[in-house]
């Protein structure tokens, strides 16, 4: 997969050029090649895509990479740092007698690369061309968060296991003699996901009140008659995607102000699926859901729907589209969540997030959790 040709002819440039690790999904998207050190990728007009790795990861890379591979020493670099010692400098005279001076670079391109090629040509700032690329999956992509997925849904098994079995003492969930607690969820949810080759980070277990503000992690005890939101968004290790999912249950007999929340997020998600289909655009689909809770006596400002309905996830958990104000046209081959929710201060929180893709007839879930509240 390389930039195409059409968009450097579009902003005038040589060439298309990056500089990272593949943490940056721009940079792994391309490539496919995986590097804890930062590399330099380029790509001219009429060319395959090129990256600049060390001696000694030539030969995986030429083995992993879906772009040809040169060395450091073949890029001239090693000559180069003999007489020039300042590192930014000394990429830049690499990389513009590689790719030309007159290159084009992503957003988040460092600055201080960035200046230093402005001495021997122009730079350019893409205006997003990859992250519209990464939006539309292949069948590998598709298969992958697929796959993540699936390993989201045992860990969140075990989530709900956990409190189903959980004995209520005063107000307070236990495990055995032991309070059960937001850290004890999560430890044992990022257990699971290890068997099946994926890490997670910043997963959410709040509860009451807590469960009131959409993205905090959630601590201590979990109590009785409570919503708890739990939201888990999973990376595999092997492929670098990502998938997303929210459940809120409850141990014990919610309040019905809460009861009553989780009934329309529960409706809102399933009306808002119906909606999502190639053409519609996320802001619209996003307006549906606001306009549902306004029918159902829920107002959206400072509380009730306080987030968008849902965003593109792939090599990052959140990329394009946008499934919310703003948002544009949705396509067959995006993959998006759909995640409702309602948020009251005095009284707490309801989510619930599904994944799927936009197809040519819809949307397809690829949540297949079920949606059991009261455990």
């Amino acid at each position: 997969m390389d930039i195409p040709d059409k968009t450097l002819e579009k902003c005038g440039a040589d060439s298309f050029v990056m500089f990272a690790t593949s943490d940056a999904a721009d940079m792994r998207y391309l490539t496919r090649f995986t590097s804890t050190d930062p590399i330099v990728y380029f790509k001219k007009k009429g060319q395959r895509g090129v990256i600049v790795v060390s001696q000694m990861e030539f030969e995986r890379a030429s083995r992993e990479s879906d772009t040809a591979v040169m060395t450091r020493a073949d890029a001239g670099l090693l000559d180069i740092i003999k007489e020039e010692k300042d590192k930014w400098k000394a990429l830049a005279l690499m990389i513009s007698g590689l790719a030309g001076n007159k290159i084009l670079v992503p957003a988040w391109f460092p600055i201080a690369l960035g200046r230093e090629l402005e001495h021997y040509g122009r730079v350019i700032s893409d205006k997003g061309t990859i992250e519209g690329m990464r939006a539309k999956k292949s069948p590998y992509e598709l298969e992958s968060i697929r796959m993540v997925q699936q390993a989201t849904e045992r860990a969140m098994e075990v989530a709900v296991a956990l409190i189903q079995k959980s004995k209520p003492r005063k107000g307070v969930l236990h495990k055995g003699r032991t309070p059960l607690t937001s850290e004890c969820i999560r430890a044992e949810m990022h257990k699971v996901l290890l068997e099946y080759g994926c890490r997670a980070s910043d997963t959410i277990v709040s509860c009451g009140k807590d469960s009131a503000i959409p993205h905090i992690r959630g601590t201590g005890p979990l109590q009785e008659g409570e919503p708890i939101v739990i939201d888990i968004f999973p990376k595999d290790e092997n492929s670098g995607y990502y998938s997303d999912m929210s459940r809120t249950i409850c141990k014990g007999e919610p309040s019905s102000d809460i009861a009553d929340m989780y009934v329309a997020v529960r409706d809102a998600q399933t009306m808002a699926s119906k909606k999502i289909k190639p053409g519609i655009t996320g802001a619209d689909v996003h307006q549906s859901v606001v306009d549902f809770f306004s029918d159902h006596g829920y107002q959206s400002g400072k509380e009730g729907f306080i987030h968008n309905l849902g965003h593109g996830v792939g090599l990052e958990v959140h990329e394009l589209p946008n499934v919310g104000p703003g948002g544009l046209a949705l396509s067959a081959g995006n993959v998006i969540t759909n995640e409702p929710g309602l948020y009251f201060r005095d009284r707490g929180g309801v989510r619930l997030e599904n994944i799927g893709v936009v197809t040519k007839n819809g949307f397809e879930c690829f949540t297949r959790f079920p949606y059991d509240f009261v455990v």
